[in-house]
């Protein structure tokens, strides 16, 4: 297929599944593998372009949520919701705290996270195992203190963050999906859950994609580019990244609003089902 086809193709995907609770990591991972795509894992340029069409998804949230987080930046160290000034329980500090959490163990395991990103079978597993989880807490977890991320306590914020380690270390598992679980475990409602979900995903993917995006344009290991990128292979990263960024952004819209109706149920669904074709596959 045409590489411009192809990164257009990627990016819906990207697009679609870096937010829902589904795994974008699984979902790339799958079509790369398949007869019309076929592409190595480990083919250094790809990789990167994975790095970049994340870039593009993720760079849609600060632009979704400018208002919310204009609010928030605007009124730091006053809390809007309770009017107290208080700037250890503002919902800035309770992003810097889950971030933190999460991040310096995730940089601790990059080696761990960097084999099991190419493993059909923790990916396979990541989506079936979280699948369950999400049903069940989406089924238990009917009846939420906290409705509001300006409400949120310091102990969840860390919970959240901690949860997130193993969206990083097991690919399957989304980031999005360990994020409300684990929210909805503590007593965040489903969409307090899911807003505080994108709230971290920005410092937390921001970092990320730009110090993996760093190691390939520096060219060091194992994502040493062969040599410098053609015209035609930076248009097609600038095609994957364009695409990337409006999916997501009428993927994050759409979300929000089936949030506030309905549950995670249909979602929970897909991923046991989807986990299940996976290992079935590698038997």
């Amino acid at each position: 297929m045409n590489d411009y086809l192809l990164a257009a193709l990627f990016g819906v995907i990207e697009g679609l599944t870096e937010f829902l609770p589904v795994s974008s990591t699984a979902h790339l991972r799958l079509a790369k593998a398949l007869p019309f795509a076929a592409i190595s894992l480990a083919d250094p340029y790809w990789k990167m372009f994975d790095v970049v069409i994340q870039l593009g998804a993720v760079l849609c949230l600060p632009i979704y949520f400018r208002k919310r987080l204009a609010d928030f930046f605007g009124s730091f160290p006053v809390n809007s919701l309770t009017g107290k000034r208080d700037a250890l329980s503002h919902p800035v500090t309770l992003v810097a705290i889950a971030f933190v959490v999460t991040a310096v163990p995730a940089f601790l395991l990059s080696k761990v996270i960097s084999d099991n990103l190419e493993s059909f079978r923790v990916i396979g597993w990541a989506l079936l195992v979280g699948g369950v989880i999400m049903w069940v807490v989406d089924a238990l977890c009917n009846k939420p203190r906290t409705t509001d991320v300006a409400a949120m306590s310091r102990a969840q914020a860390a919970w959240i963050g901690a949860a997130q380690i193993l969206s990083a270390v097991f690919p399957g598992t989304s980031r999005s999906m360990s994020t409300i679980a684990a929210g909805q475990l503590v007593g965040l409602s489903r969409a307090a859950a899911l807003e505080f979900s994108f709230f971290v995903s920005i410092p937390i993917m921001f970092t990320a994609t730009g110090y993996d995006l760093l190691k390939f344009l520096r060219g060091s290991g194992e994502e040493a580019l062969a040599a410098p990128l053609t015209a035609r292979q930076w248009l097609t990263l600038g095609v994957g990244f364009t695409v990337s960024f409006f999916v997501a952004w009428a993927a994050v819209a759409w979300f929000m609003a089936w949030v506030r109706k309905h549950g995670f149920v249909p979602f929970a669904v897909y991923r046991i089902v989807l986990g299940v074709i996976i290992l079935a596959g590698l038997c």
